[in-house]
């Protein structure tokens, strides 16, 4: 039986993002059984581009509106600028051969990494699973998460 490995991604900022992927896909290439965990502004990471209006009520279609979410438009937690620090900073990335935020997660489901969305916080922000991307396996609440953390031997949160 192989290691056990959880993340939980709590922050939509890239560099935090980068950072759980690169952790994820290490483990993962390490031969651990990984188990992703996303969760409130986390949850923007594995957004669609575009999400329906649906039955949310105003202020959770507002919150969507300010909080757009997709791996694509995510920005950096410090030094933005408005946008110019992270345009820099993917643009290093390239020069550097660093993967973008989008190879993680292609690499990350090519190893078998298991992405989890939070049902209370897709509750809280209106979300249903049609909102997410494809490389979703499944969406869960705390407990069940807490079952696949108590089972591993790395449990980090990001």
């Amino acid at each position: 039986m192989s290691e056990k490995m959880t993340v939980i991604v709590f922050s939509d900022d890239l560099d935090r993002a980068l950072a759980a992927f690169n952790l994820a896909n290490t483990g993962a290439s390490m031969g651990m059984e990984v188990t992703m965990f996303f969760t409130f502004w986390g949850l923007g990471v594995i957004k669609k581009e575009r999400v329906a209006r649906g039955d949310k009520s105003f202020m959770q279609w507002a919150m969507g509106l300010m909080k757009r979410g997709s791996a694509r438009r995510l920005k950096m937690s410090q030094m933005n600028m408005l946008g110019f620090g992270t345009s820099t900073m993917k643009s290093m990335m390239k020069t550097y051969r660093m993967p973008s935020l989008q190879e993680g997660i292609a690499l990350a489901k090519e190893q078998g990494v298991k992405f989890m969305a939070c049902t209370t916080s897709m509750a809280l922000m209106g979300l249903t699973r049609d909102d997410f991307i494809d490389e979703v396996d499944d969406v869960a609440g705390a407990a069940t998460y807490l079952g696949i953390a108590s089972e591993g031997k790395v449990n980090l949160f990001i």
